[in-house]
């Protein structure tokens, strides 16, 4: 599938977009999946517990909310490539990180989670069908396509690289 067209998401998600390099999925995983992947692995451990300004995220909170919204984001690709008729719930990503428990967590274990969690959405993504592909659905009151939601997975994540690299000052 081409990139998507601007009629496939809402202008929300077009950062997102713009920040992928690639024609199609399986362009985009060249182009920026071990760049992602790698990313976790170079942050110190001094700077999992780091917020760059009081009541913003951690480093881990942040990674959290990566994954979370990965999750969440191949869930709606899923639903709607299976025809789904109604409309997908938006979520809250700042309650999230408050009822989330990342700063609990183990960030290798976080990077082990996320490096599955990849490869578990590339497989989704490499097995849908072109018709699959172009369908769209709805979330909350927005029309958005399978195809825009691989494009805005990986979109997502490059954002929040460049959110490490110069807020968290991580590179």
């Amino acid at each position: 599938m081409p990139r998507p067209l601007s009629s496939e998401y809402s202008s929300f998600f077009s950062n997102y977009i713009c920040l992928t390099k690639g024609n199609d999925y399986n362009e985009l995983l060249v182009n920026h999946d071990k760049t992602i992947c790698d990313f976790w692995t170079k942050v110190p451990h001094e700077k999992w517990g780091f917020s760059y300004s009081d009541g913003k995220w951690t480093v881990k909170q942040l990674f959290q909310h990566v994954i979370d919204t990965e999750r969440i984001l191949a869930f709606r690709a899923l639903s709607v490539a299976r025809g789904e008729v109604k409309s997908l719930n938006n979520f809250n990503e700042n309650e999230y990180a408050k009822i989330g428990t990342a700063i609990n967590r183990n960030p290798e274990s976080m990077i082990l989670e996320y490096n599955y969690l990849r490869k578990s959405s590339n497989y989704l993504f490499n097995s849908f069908s072109n018709a699959e592909n172009k369908s769209k659905g709805r979330v909350a009151d927005n029309t958005i396509s399978v195809n825009a939601l691989g494009f805005i997975i990986i979109g997502h994540c490059l954002h929040h690289v460049n959110i490490c690299q110069k807020l968290y000052e991580i590179n």
